[in-house]
């Protein structure tokens, strides 16, 4: 029988074994999961500062029998908490897209600064959300993925996590995403409005953005030179 937990568990301890940065990629997890250094050191049963060796890369890489006590350890307390984590990541990691609503969906093996996103693309952000950091991106066109996703298919779009950018192109002032997403949870971290400037903006997605705690940007670049720019990120 298919077990999304283990498949889960497999997915984050083969990130991490095969990146380049093992320390960051440990990192990320621990931040999607919402678990503090000291809370996972605590169910490791290591002092907090081996932890934050492991993620700043101060300690050698860590070994497959340390990635899978992180795993492990990641998901027990997810699991104590309610397992919400682990259900959000289990429920997308076979999902399908139709390259015709998503357009670009990448995870990056680190959390990165959200400021450091729209700085490499140009985006300029008119709501500052409650999250600074990034951990992938998701660029969908709005008209079709509105159209053709009911809301509960819209955790498909946060691919590993909604630790990320959810970009939308094909609007023209905002209203249908901002909209859309009020009915959403849990929400990404930003929303990006592609092909528009800041004049541009529906007066009232400032407010909703602000309302859901979500960064709000926008940028003038098209879709295709929003990929090009993406590829070479981070």
């Amino acid at each position: 029988m298919d077990d999304p937990r283990a498949r889960l568990a497999e997915r984050i301890a083969g990130e991490v074994t095969l990146s380049d940065e093992p320390g960051e990629t440990l990192r990320k997890w621990r931040t999607d999961f919402e678990i503090s250094q000291t809370d996972l050191a605590r169910e490791l049963e290591v002092s907090p500062s081996v932890v934050s060796d492991y993620e700043s890369g101060r300690r050698a890489s860590p070994g497959s029998e340390l990635v899978a006590r992180f795993v492990r350890a990641l998901l027990a307390i997810d699991e104590r908490r309610g397992g919400e984590h682990a259900r959000q990541f289990a429920r997308v990691l076979s999902a399908g897209f139709d390259s015709d609503v998503v357009l670009d969906l990448r995870e990056y093996s680190r959390s990165v600064p959200l400021a450091q996103f729209y700085e490499h693309i140009g985006a300029t952000e008119v709501v500052a959300g409650d999250r600074s950091a990034i951990s992938g991106h998701t660029v969908i066109d709005s008209i079709r993925a509105i159209a053709e996703l009911p809301s509960e298919e819209f955790y498909r779009l946060y691919g590993q996590s909604t630790n990320r950018v959810l970009g939308f192109t094909n609007v023209t002032r905002g209203e249908s995403p901002l909209v859309a997403l009020r009915v959403v949870n849990p929400k990404p971290n930003a929303v990006l409005l592609c092909g528009i400037e800041e004049s541009d903006l529906w007066e009232h997605a400032p407010d909703l953005a602000r309302r859901d705690g979500v960064s709000l940007a926008v940028t003038p670049l098209e879709p295709e030179a929003l990929r090009a720019r993406l590829r070479e990120f981070p």
